[in-house]
């Protein structure tokens, strides 16, 4: 699958991504830092690439349609978070993907579950 990591992520996560076998660019590589967010959710719909992001204004359904992208995954932490704690929620994420797809959803990884926005056509 392809993914786009936010400006929040380094090169450990990206390496995690890789590891698993999927196609992963980040905002930094791009320079995309300071981008506005609605930029960043349109250069992802356009490459139909997966965000994973710590922002939490993309859990936003109204702004950022989960429906016409190639899926939005929000990674929710406590306030300043360890990094072994931040890749354990990526491996959470990654290991809950291998059994169903992300792609056109908006997920909520938080420690020991994922919310799945579920849109009304799904229903």
């Amino acid at each position: 699958m392809k993914f786009k990591l936010d400006e929040n992520f380094g090169t450990r996560t990206q390496h995690l991504f890789r590891a698993a076998g999927h196609d992963v660019q980040t905002v930094r590589d791009e320079r995309l830092e300071g981008s506005p967010d609605h930029n960043l959710y349109e250069v992802c719909c356009n490459e139909t690439r997966c965000l994973v992001t710590l922002d939490l204004d993309f859990s936003d359904i109204t702004r950022f349609p989960p429906a016409k992208s190639g899926g939005i995954v929000v990674i929710r932490v406590p306030k300043n978070p360890s990094i072994s704690l931040l890749e354990q929620l990526i491996m959470q994420f990654l290991q809950t993907l291998s059994s169903m797809s992300v792609e056109s959803r908006l997920w909520i990884v938080e420690i020991g579950r994922i919310r799945i926005h579920q849109s009304e056509v799904e229903e």
